[in-house]
């Protein structure tokens, strides 16, 4: 370090001394120099970094807005049911239905917001079993809004799995579009171990989000399979393989490996659909069911309750008791819709074979099973179609 009353000691001259200092002074001068260019450096840096790391989150961010924007708008709306359910401490493996909001089921099953922009309300809370006029009302009015206004590209609608396939039959006549409408469900409450619940709400997803699903009516989504309205019914009281397709096997697949896997192309040939009535409830509509020994009195109780219409659920080919045969003959006599549907789980109910419809005044089912045929004879009376042979032609054009 320089001193200079050191050196002034020593006798060097004032001017000398002074040259000294300036030379000894320039190093640190030159490391403040350094220090400073250094600091400049790593400032700018920084800020340069941080202009970066802006500039890709904002590419993320509009990435982000923009994939979410290209997603298909799927409405849920949910009515409540097993997949809704929650344990109940009465029994092993009791649950009460309808206790999770559609809201709740959303947040629930990861991923879903990668397949669609989604949006949930709440029709009902209840079990299926406890379904009814007014909430199918609800519902139907509520996705045709939906469709009619654009508020949405597809509707999945959850549901008890009791009196799904009614649901969706009775969606399937009155919704009128090509928008695609899912209903789903499960077998095993929220609560339970190894739920089937988030999957199905998954797989009902993708099968609303696929464009292959428009022009195909209202469709069950559940265990992996597509089921079409008009023939999918529960087959089995509590296993995950219950819904099935007897006369006609499902319209696709679908798996979180495979994708959507149709089993035919959509033919193009237009639904029937009915007008929804102004006002529920739908006209009484009566299902009696045949056995052994089977006498008038079903039938004569249900005419004194005020049915407007019968659907027998009749032995083999949807036949019944000659007590009840002739019991059934009279109410359409009387004006009252008679349509003969079979109990059997397959299999077509055909005209005339053993049973003179023609004289009678009947109308055969076709395929649709009681509860079917009962909704769709509540629409038609609806409508004002009522003569057997209109009745008839409807029933058979929607095969």
């Amino acid at each position: 370090m320089f001193n200079a009353a050191r050196i002034a000691r020593r006798g060097l001259p004032k001017r000398e001394i002074n040259a000294m200092r300036t030379l000894t002074a320039r190093p640190a001068s030159r490391r403040q120099s350094s220090i400073s260019m250094l600091s400049i450096a790593m400032t700018a840096f920084a800020l340069w970094s941080s202009v970066l790391d802006t500039a890709a989150r904002a590419e993320e961010a509009r990435k982000d807005a923009a994939s979410v924007a290209n997603l298909p708008r799927i409405l849920v709306l949910a009515t409540g049911g097993t997949i809704a359910g929650q344990a109940d401490a009465r029994a092993a493996g009791a649950y009460k239905s309808g206790q999770i909001t559609g809201e709740q089921l959303v947040q629930s099953v990861p991923g879903l917001d990668k397949l669609a922009s989604v949006s949930a309300e709440q029709i009902s809370s209840i079990g299926s079993q406890d379904m009814n006029d007014k909430v199918w009302f609800a519902l139907a009015r509520r996705i045709q809004q939906a469709i009619d206004k654009n508020e949405a590209d597809a509707i999945v609608v959850t549901h008890g799995t009791d009196t799904l396939e009614e649901t969706a039959f009775f969606l399937d006549n009155v919704v009128h579009g090509d928008k695609p409408v899912v209903i789903v469900g499960s077998m095993r409450p929220a609560t339970a171990v190894s739920a089937d619940g988030p999957g199905n709400l998954y797989a009902a997803f993708q099968v609303a989000a696929d464009p292959r699903s428009r022009g195909r009516g209202v469709m069950a989504v559940l265990n992996d399979k597509i089921e079409g309205a008009r023939l999918v019914t529960k087959t089995n009281t509590t296993s995950l393989e219950t819904f099935n397709s007897p006369n006609g096997g499902p319209v696709g697949y679908v798996d979180m490996a495979g994708g959507v896997r149709f089993m035919a192309q959509v033919t193009g040939l237009k639904r029937t659909t009915y007008p929804l009535p102004a006002n529920d409830p739908l006209p009484r509509v009566e299902i009696v069911y045949s056995h052994a020994n089977m006498d008038a009195v079903p039938i004569e109780d249900a005419i004194a309750h005020g049915a407007k219409g019968i659907v027998l659920a009749g032995v083999g080919d949807g036949n019944s008791s000659k007590p009840a045969i002739d019991a059934l003959e009279a109410a359409a006599k009387k004006g009252i819709i008679v349509v003969r549907s079979t109990r059997v789980r397959s299999g077509f109910v055909t005209r005339n074979v053993e049973v003179d419809d023609d004289k009678n005044g009947f109308v055969v089912s076709e395929d649709l099973n009681p509860q079917k045929a009962r909704v769709l004879t509540q629409l038609l009376i609806a409508s004002g179609v009522t003569a057997p042979t209109e009745m008839q032609r409807a029933f058979t054009a929607t095969w």
